[in-house]
C-alpha cells in the first residue's frame, strides 16, 4: 500500500516538473517574440549605467511629469487617457522607473532617494525644463513628495491620483508575496496561457476599467509588458522597501509649500468600506500649505481610466494658476 502511494506521489511530482518545464519553455519562446515587438515609444537615456525610458509630447511652459503606481508595467499606456486633453496646453513627460515599461532592470536598490536621484538625472539628461507639475498614482505618490522635498525649486505642484500618503504606507503590511506570485505565474508560462481564456485580460485590468479607454494596440502593449516584466526583481524590491521609503519621506519635512490636490476614488460608493484608506486620504492634503481633496465619483483606483477629464481639469487648473 505504501509503495503504491509513494509511486503515485512520485508520478504526480514528475508530471508537475514536466508541465512546469513545458510552461517555462512556452514562456521563453513567447517572450522572445514579445521582445521583438516591444519597442520604445519614447527615447532611452543612460542613467547610472542603464537605459531609462522617457516619453514626451505636447508643448508649454510647464511640464507635467507622471509617476506610475506599483505594478503598472507600462506607464505610457497607463496614462494614455490623459494625453489628448493635456498636450495642447502643457508638455507631458512619462518616465519608466527601472524594471518598468521600456527601461532596463537595475541592480541598484529601490530606496526612495535612489529612485528620485534617477528621476532627477533622467529629466536632466533628456533636457526637460522645470517647473514640473507632478502626477503621482498609488505608490508613485512617495517619489513625487520626496522629489519635491529634495528639489523644491523644480516642483510647482502635485496631483495625486488615488495616491497613498506616507503615513498610510508606513503602517501598511509588506505584501511582497504578491510580486512573487506574479513572477511565478509569469516564469512558468501559466500567466501566458491564462491570456488565451476569454475574459482573463478584462479581469486582469478590472481596476483600470478593463483598459476600455485604450486603443487595441496599447492593450496589446500592456499585455506584452505584463508577460515580460510583472514581478521582476525591481518591483519586488519596491514593495520590500515601501515602508522604509515612507518613513524617509515622513522625516523629510511637511508641509510642502506647493499646491497639492488629492484625487480620491469613491470606489463606486464603497470608499467607506476601507476606513483606514478613507481616513488617510482625508488627512493627506495636510502635506501642503494649500492642499485639498476631491472625491471622484464613478471611479476605482485607476481614476484616470474612468474619469480622465477630472484629472485633466485639475491639472489645467493648477497650470492656469501658475502652479
Amino acid at each position: 500500500m505504501w509503495r503504491r502511494f509513494r509511486k503515485m506521489v512520485l508520478g504526480i511530482l514528475l508530471l508537475l516538473v514536466v508541465l512546469i518545464g513545458i510552461g517555462a519553455l512556452y514562456q521563453w519562446y513567447g517572450s522572445t517574440l514579445d521582445r521583438k515587438a516591444y519597442r520604445p515609444v519614447g527615447k532611452l537615456y543612460e542613467v547610472e549605467g542603464n537605459k531609462m525610458h522617457l516619453y514626451t509630447e505636447g508643448e508649454g511652459n510647464i511640464t507635467v511629469v507622471f509617476a506610475s503606481g506599483w505594478g503598472s508595467v507600462n506607464p505610457y499606456a497607463d496614462f494614455y487617457p490623459l494625453y489628448e486633453g493635456l498636450k495642447q496646453y502643457v508638455k507631458i513627460a512619462v518616465y519608466d522607473r527601472f524594471g518598468y515599461g521600456f527601461s532596463d532592470a537595475t541592480d541598484r536598490p529601490r530606496d526612495i532617494d535612489t529612485i528620485t536621484d534617477e528621476i532627477h538625472e533622467l529629466l536632466k539628461v533628456s533636457k526637460q525644463k522645470p517647473p514640473y507639475l507632478f502626477v503621482g498614482h498609488s505608490l508613485g505618490a512617495l517619489e513625487t513628495i520626496r522629489y519635491a522635498q529634495r528639489f523644491p525649486e523644480e516642483v510647482k505642484g502635485i496631483v495625486f491620483i488615488d495616491g497613498g500618503s506616507p503615513e498610510y504606507y508606513k503602517k501598511s503590511p509588506e505584501l511582497t508575496v504578491i510580486p512573487w506570485i506574479y513572477k511565478g505565474l509569469r516564469t512558468t508560462g501559466i500567466l501566458r496561457m491564462l491570456y488565451h481564456f476569454d475574459g482573463f485580460a478584462a479581469w486582469v485590468s478590472d481596476q483600470s476599467n478593463g483598459d476600455k479607454l485604450l486603443p487595441e494596440g496599447l492593450k496589446a502593449l500592456n499585455r506584452k509588458g505584463t508577460l515580460l516584466k510583472i514581478g521582476n526583481r525591481n518591483m519586488v524590491n519596491e514593495l520590500e522597501l515601501s515602508r522604509e521609503n515612507a518613513e524617509v519621506v515622513m522625516t523629510g519635512g511637511k508641509p510642502l509649500h506647493i499646491p497639492i490636490t488629492v484625487l480620491t476614488a469613491d470606489y463606486f460608493g464603497k470608499l467607506d468600506e476601507d476606513r483606514s484608506w478613507k481616513d488617510s486620504q482625508a488627512e493627506f492634503p495636510a502635506w501642503s500649505t494649500s492642499g485639498k481633496q476631491i472625491i471622484v465619483q464613478g471611479s476605482s483606483h485607476y481614476i484616470h481610466s474612468y474619469q480622465p477629464k477630472v484629472v485633466v481639469d485639475e491639472l489645467l487648473r493648477m497650470v492656469e494658476k501658475g502652479g
